[in-house]
């Protein structure tokens, strides 16, 4: 099930403008450009700016999500025919032979049921090619990063054309490690609709992360920093081998 930020079509249709600065997505252009890829699988692809940032590079994209909603706003992008979307998840995909499949943001901490995350990790496998390579990043629980999702710190209102001026903060509902839930309300002033939407991310230690990997046959290349959360994100890059183990 997505999310309401996701999901609700209202919500959807304001994600981008109350998120505008995507330079979090600078590092994996950056890396498709370094790994010389040709076919990219999108898990989690949401709104569709990373896709579309790919599309426009002239790399063939697949990008699959839960969250109707979203992938509806995607389709509608310019240059969203340049995509294939699919609503579903890894086991909804058609066969692909990718070189690249990425979760960014929060994509992989979303799938916070142990069970879905080894489908989504072996489904991710079966997507690559032999030698293809998946990167995804997590925050390092060691930051605590959910110490800064209050309604003081997160408050903001933001002006967005045709709709009118949104108010939306975040707040905590609970921590259990390594489970954080919060809450995001949205309250539009054109007519005093307010919304809300529930997430949980789990947050799981770099090893944890390792191994899990290293479960569904991937060899873990290297562990990089994310550029725009210094020294508080784990980007894991992880190959399927070119030649079966064994």
């Amino acid at each position: 099930m997505a999310d309401e930020c996701f999901g609700h079509p209202r919500l959807a249709a304001i994600y981008d403008p109350l998120d505008p600065d995507r330079s979090d997505l600078d590092a994996y252009l950056r890396m498709a450009e370094e790994f010389g890829v040709r076919q990219v699988l999108d898990i989690g692809c949401g709104t569709g700016v990373f896709a579309l940032l790919l599309a426009g590079r002239g790399i063939e994209v697949v990008g699959v999500d839960p969250a109707a909603a979203s992938v509806d706003v995607a389709r509608a992008k310019p240059g969203g025919e340049r995509v294939r979307w699919v609503r579903g998840d890894v086991s909804d995909l058609p066969p692909m032979q990718a070189d690249l499949a990425t979760m960014t943001a929060n994509v992989a901490q979303a799938v916070v049921d142990p069970q879905a995350w080894r489908r989504t990790l072996r489904g991710a496998y079966e997507a690559l090619r032999p030698g293809g390579r998946l990167v995804l990043e997590t925050r390092d629980p060691a930051r605590r990063a959910w110490e800064e999702w209050t309604r003081e710190i997160s408050f903001r209102v933001t002006e967005i054309p045709g709709v009118g001026p949104v108010e939306n903060w975040v707040e905590l509902i609970e921590v259990d490690p390594p489970l954080v839930t919060f809450r995001q309300t949205y309250v539009f002033a054109a007519d005093g609709q307010v919304l809300t939407s529930d997430s949980t991310l789990r947050f799981r230690e770099r090893a944890e992360v390792e191994r899990d990997l290293s479960a569904q046959g991937y060899v873990v290349e290297e562990v990089r920093g994310a550029p725009d959360r210094p020294g508080r994100e784990f980007v894991f890059v992880a190959r399927r081998p070119a030649v079966p183990a064994g």
